[in-house]
């Protein structure tokens, strides 16, 4: 005879079972439908208008008028040339300063409260402090008169070319600094003091034992920040269009914002723009790749000479 319970009972189970597969999919599918709403579809858009004249015709003349531009050449480079400086400055002094904060001393933490204050602070008011600054009537020149540095403003905003980059790469040093020292520092604090103690007992000097121990088993945390670094350097526009002010120092994201605010009337602005912005991410697309294949490669090969 069968039994009606233990079949209700069966089909219960089965029910809840289905139920608790299709939970995560639920939790799920409002961050789906976000990313599909605000990152997927507009996205795509973007690439279709890229693709369009005003009128809605398929066209690359849009991508033409880019690549013909004589300042395109010259954003990559300056950009390319940004990243690059920045990144090595950047990493070097936040290295430095991480093996300073992970020491025990007096005033490690008001050290340490010091480097964090840029984080706290908003791209836009960077800007705005530094231009401050940067003019002949700025705290700089003040600072440097009252020091006997110099007896003349200097007009740094009147900076051309390779030196006006390299005090871009001062500006965004001095607001990205604390970000890197962070992850630094987390993965200095997570090294186990007895692997440096026996590199010390073998008789490794300190260079020896940054070089050989430290840096390796930080590898990790450098090859993350890098990339999320690089990518960032790559998007500057900001600090560039309110400092510099438009055209004259180009950078690959502040043409898309040259395009869009400063020649609105222009045939076909936006539509540069867009183009534009689709360069931008395929150029940081395979950028990224090539990196994470060749720190990829680094560790397989670091990984086989250890075995």
């Amino acid at each position: 005879m069968i039994n009606t319970n233990e079949i209700k009972i069966n089909d219960k189970k089965r029910k809840s079972h289905i139920n608790k597969k299709y939970i995560p999919l639920i939790l799920l599918a409002p961050a789906v439908l976000f990313y599909l709403l605000f990152w997927l579809l507009p996205v795509l858009m973007g690439i279709y208008e890229s693709f369009t004249t005003s009128s809605g015709q398929l066209t690359l003349n849009n991508y033409k008028m880019i690549f013909i531009d004589g300042d395109f050449g010259v954003a990559i480079f300056n950009t390319g040339l940004f990243v690059v400086i920045s990144i090595i400055i950047q990493y070097v002094i936040a290295l430095v300063l991480a093996l300073i904060l992970n020491m025990k001393f007096r005033f490690r933490k008001a050290l340490l409260f010091i480097v964090m204050i840029p984080m706290a602070i908003t791209p836009t008011a960077v800007a705005i402090i530094w231009k401050t600054g940067l003019r002949e009537t700025g705290w700089i020149n003040s600072i440097l008169m009252q020091l006997n540095v110099t007896q003349n403003t200097i007009a740094w905003l009147e900076t051309e070319g390779f030196y006006a980059i390299l005090m871009l790469v001062t500006i965004d040093t001095w607001t990205v600094l604390p970000s890197i020292v962070i992850i630094l520092l987390a993965g200095l604090q997570n090294l186990n003091k007895e692997v440096k103690e026996a590199g010390a007992v073998f008789g490794a000097s300190r260079w020896q034992i940054l070089k050989d121990i430290v840096i390796p088993i930080l590898k990790p945390s450098i090859i993350t920040s890098l990339l999320l670094r690089m990518i960032a350097a790559t998007q500057l526009w900001v600090l560039v269009v309110m400092v510099m002010g438009y055209n004259s120092l180009p950078f690959m994201v502040e043409r898309i914002a040259y395009y869009v605010e400063f020649v609105p009337n222009a045939p076909n602005a936006e539509k540069m723009a867009y183009a534009m912005s689709i360069i931008v991410s395929v150029i940081i697309f395979i950028t990224s790749v090539i990196y994470y294949k060749v720190a990829k490669k680094n560790s397989v090969m670091e990984v086989d000479k250890n075995e």
